[in-house]
């Protein structure tokens, strides 16, 4: 199963350095039964893409609670057991939970497929998105568009062997 994992910078650094992802549970998103019948496709790619923007305004909302680090947005995505990523039936047809899951304990940074990060370009829209988001969660109709500004900057693509350089974009 693959489930993208939302992150800073810094949190890609940790992850990098104790070559594993998340202590304890900790929150991901995949293509779940209530993402599937939210966006009506069987499309798994189209699914999957969806996942990875949940993932990415995940990564938003934990910028808006780090004023001070790098922003940009990071997803990484991680190919995972069946039954390791689980997601929480009673919230699954929440809007705000649409391909939440679970992963119960720490992944190894060795599972990971892939990590998606925002491009210096979109640093500036990304900030002012982190900044607009508690106004916008509270139907600010104008935070909202700021907010879906930095979504319309496509993360990049990067391989699991480009994640030093990734990390060193930290200073």
């Amino acid at each position: 199963m693959r489930v993208y994992v939302p992150l800073t910078l810094p949190g890609l650094a940790e992850a990098y350095k104790t070559g594993e992802l998340g202590a304890g549970p900790f929150v991901a998103y995949a293509v779940t039964p209530a993402l599937r019948e939210w966006y009506l496709s069987d499309g798994i790619e189209e699914l999957e893409y969806a996942a990875l923007n949940r993932a990415a305004l995940a990564s938003l909302r934990l910028l808006a609670m780090e004023p001070g680090v790098v922003r940009r947005r990071v997803v990484v995505a991680l190919d995972v057991a069946d039954g390791v990523a689980v997601a929480d039936p009673d919230r699954g047809l929440d809007p705000g939970a649409l391909g939440e899951v679970r992963v119960g304990g720490a992944v190894s940074l060795g599972k990971a497929a892939a990590v998606h990060v925002d491009s210096g370009e979109a640093e500036g829209d990304v900030a002012a998105a982190a900044d607009a988001l508690g106004a916008a969660d509270r139907g600010d109709d104008d935070a909202q568009f700021v907010v879906d500004g930095a979504e319309d900057h496509e993360l990049l693509w990067y391989a699991t062997q480009e994640i030093p350089n990734l990390v060193g974009l930290l200073g």
